[in-house]
């Protein structure tokens, strides 16, 4: 079930590291970039610019419901005319619009009641990271995680240029604006040292590495995908998958790639691993950096 052309890195406790694949290539991290909005949103918590418990201005929700996808919002991802407008290559919505056909959907359930996941629930994250910080959410995620890091290959993508820039030739011609909450670029090797990062402690201090990982359930086996338990935790999925325990951290998918970032923890040398490839199958490289999780050892 691997996917052709997969570029992979994968990075362990012990230091040892490894790839597939041209290294240099880079991707869109498609929803992984949502951790690295959560780990934003997060350190403003840590600096008690925000808080994530109290519903937010103007919204009966809070942030860390926003975080974990159980505000009830609807998502724009449902609608046949979004997906239309991509595919024709038509100029990407003003937010105005976007959010009126997106929130005619109407609330899904009331805040805390249930989990649907939205994209709507990350713009207004981001947006709530500019406002907070007077900064764009670019800026903020590569003075707080790329910088610091050493992520040379990270930038946040809201250009054509950077579009025609990228691995995949169908990129050439995508703007990225119709991803709303934004979205990163970078190497297979940048994305696994980010997430290797996070649970280093790096980035966020550990009670609040520790609410990062707050889950809720959602269900068990998926079709066609690795999970023998799925969750989603704040801007992280958390479940198990059969032979390796513990995965934690974010698939992404868009018109023409995916990919599947996760931390392996319950290994005696906890690995992280990034896979990337194209097509629009998840599933696909979730399996892929699960086989490479195990080829490494990570199940002792």
């Amino acid at each position: 079930m691997a996917p052709q052309s997969l570029h992979a890195h994968w990075l362990a406790a012990s230091g040892s590291q490894g790839g597939d694949g041209l290294a240099g290539a880079r991707f869109p991290y498609w929803s992984f970039t949502k951790t690295a909005i959560s780990i934003c949103a997060l350190k403003l918590v840590e600096n008690a610019a925000l808080e994530l418990d109290t519903p937010l201005r103007r919204h009966p929700f809070t942030l860390r419901q926003l975080l974990k996808h159980t505000s009830g919002l609807p998502d724009y991802g449902a609608l046949r005319e979004y997906h239309g407008a991509v595919a024709r290559g038509e100029e990407p919505w003003p937010r105005e619009k976007l959010l009126d056909r997106a929130l005619a959907q109407g609330a899904l359930f009331s805040p805390g009641d249930g989990w649907s996941y939205s994209n709507i629930g990350y713009l207004f994250v981001r947006e709530l990271i500019e406002e907070t910080t007077g900064m764009p959410i670019g800026d903020v995620m590569s003075d707080w995680i790329s910088r610091p890091l050493g992520l040379e290959t990270v930038e946040f993508w809201d250009t054509l240029d950077q579009s025609a820039s990228l691995h995949c030739n169908a990129a050439k011609g995508y703007d990225p604006r119709w991803v709303y909450h934004g979205c990163l670029i970078g190497t297979a090797s940048d994305a696994a040292r980010l997430l290797h990062a996070l649970f280093k402690g790096d980035l966020l201090e550990p009670d609040t590495l520790n609410a990062m990982l707050d889950r809720h359930a959602i269900c068990g086996p998926l079709p066609g995908r690795p999970w023998a338990d799925c969750g989603y935790a704040l801007g992280l999925m958390s479940g198990k998958v059969d032979g390796l325990g513990a995965a934690l951290g974010h698939s992404g998918g868009g018109p023409f790639s995916v990919n599947a970032i996760y931390h392996f923890p319950d290994g005696p040398d906890p690995v992280t691993v990034a896979c990337f490839a194209g097509g629009t199958e998840e599933g696909t490289v979730e399996f892929a950096a699960v086989k490479i999780a195990q080829d490494i050892g990570v199940s002792g």
